[in-house]
């Protein structure tokens, strides 16, 4: 069983992470276990604004971590690592129950490349 007195300092430095991106996304919800980031403007084709881009949320067993560019564009995940792979649950959602420095700062380079797919994709298809 995870040690959930650990969750809330992971849940913080996960939300570091996404903070980083703001602006230009907007921070929708930010409580202490719940921190959700939309795009201000579509991010691609016939999408309203606002679609949903990331979140950290403190779960029962774990700390999730949803990033929404690697659902979007799967083609992002080709080259993380075996064991952020591992992290994986579904298409877009890591799970942690402790602070990993280094799988951390892999994932903060994949949301920063997973927004900047995003800023590409909105010049390609403006509001």
């Amino acid at each position: 069983m995870p040690n959930r007195d650990e969750f809330p300092h992971v849940f913080e430095e996960l939300k570091k992470i996404l903070q980083s991106h703001v602006p230009p996304l907007v921070a929708t919800t930010d409580t202490p276990d719940n921190y959700y980031l939309n795009t201000a403007v579509p991010i691609v084709a016939k999408q309203p604004p606002g679609f949903f881009a990331a979140a950290v949320q403190i779960k029962k067993n774990y700390v999730s971590y949803h990033l929404m560019s690697v659902y979007v564009f799967p083609d992002l995940l080709e080259n993380i690592s075996d064991r952020l792979k591992k992290r994986m649950q579904g298409k877009s959602c890591f799970n942690f129950s402790t602070v990993d420095a280094p799988m951390f700062a892999e994932l903060a380079q994949l949301t920063a490349e997973g927004f900047q797919r995003f800023r590409e994709n909105q010049q390609r298809f403006p509001s």
